[in-house]
């Protein structure tokens, strides 16, 4: 985070996805499945996954990096490196 808090990785969650056939202009569409790699839910616990785990899953202990608000920090080659807190 901004304030210089890590998070060590803990596992790795992965979205199942299927595609649809591409249309005559090369556009197909996917469909999100099943999430692996979540540990069960714990009272009071938040996980923090990708922000396509996040929008993939419908569960309430999941946070995404907010990598998207203004106060994320970048370095001179535009990556992230740090972000003010989290979306859910």
């Amino acid at each position: 985070m901004n304030d210089g808090t890590k998070f060590p990785s803990m596992g790795i969650a992965r979205v199942g996805n299927t595609f649809t056939e591409f249309d005559a202009n090369g556009i197909c569409s996917v469909k999100y499945g099943e999430i692996q790699g979540l540990p069960e839910p714990e009272d009071g616990v938040f996980l923090i996954v990708s922000a396509m785990v996040l929008s993939a899953s419908n569960r309430v202990d999941l946070v995404a990096p907010a990598t998207g608000h203004p106060e994320a920090k970048r370095n001179e080659r535009g990556q992230i490196v740090s972000v003010p807190g989290f979306v859910k």
